[in-house]
Order: C-alpha cells, then sequence, then structure tokens
C-alpha cells in the first residue's frame, strides 16, 4: 500500500512504495517521477544494473498505485464505469497481477551468504 495517505479531500501529490525487505525507498510523483530515493548502504554492493533496475520496478509500481488512488477518487465523483475504462486507469487486479509478478522476478535471495565484517 501507498505510505501515503489522503489528508481531507485533497489528492496526494506523492505516493511512496518500498522493496519487499524495505532497504530501497521510494516517493514518486502519481506519474511515477521520482522524487525521493533511500536506499540501505548494503544495497549498494548490488550489480548497478539490477539496483536501477529495482528503484524502476518501485517508480512504475508507485505511478500503477497512484492510478488506482485516482481511479478511486473518481469512482467516488460519480464516474461510469465506462468512463473510468476509458482513462485507462489501472483496476484493482491489474495492478495486484502486476505486482504478483513483479515478485515473482524480483530476486529476494542474497547475492552473497557472506557478510562483510
Amino acid at each position: 500500500m501507498s505510505d501515503s495517505g489522503r489528508v481531507g479531500t485533497e489528492f496526494p501529490t506523492e505516493f511512496g512504495v518500498h522493496s519487499l525487505t524495505g532497504t530501497i525507498r521510494v516517493r514518486t510523483t502519481e506519474m511515477g517521477l521520482p522524487v525521493a530515493i533511500s536506499v540501505e548502504p548494503g544495497q549498494l554492493r548490488r550489480d548497478p544494473d539490477a539496483l536501477a533496475g529495482e528503484i524502476l520496478r518501485l517508480c512504475k509500481q508507485s505511478a500503477a498505485r497512484a492510478g488506482l488512488e485516482r481511479r478511486k477518487q473518481l469512482q467516488e465523483a460519480g464516474f461510469t464505469a465506462e468512463l473510468l475504462r476509458s482513462t485507462g486507469l489501472p483496476t484493482e487486479a491489474e495492478v495486484a497481477r502486476q505486482e504478483i509478478v513483479d515478485e515473482q522476478d524480483y530476486d529476494t535471495e542474497p547475492e552473497s551468504w557472506l557478510r562483510s565484517v
């Protein structure tokens, strides 16, 4: 779920997500553009391409969740199902399905069992 909550009836301007391990956190705009990235030091030892890929995945996830929130807002405002479909905003099922696919592709195993001392 989004790290940001609704304040009053205003739509949030930023959305936050984090990796499965919580070691990478990203805050983005509604469109998924990063405004803040937090990476724990241990993650900086990862392959740069893998780290960049994970950050990009989180930005996309944040945008999808923001789109879902926008869809809910429009639905509450009285948009019909046909109008909602025409917006191209994701449904709850689409977001959930994509997150499951992404989690299956996400490498949760450590790159090495050795710890730095």
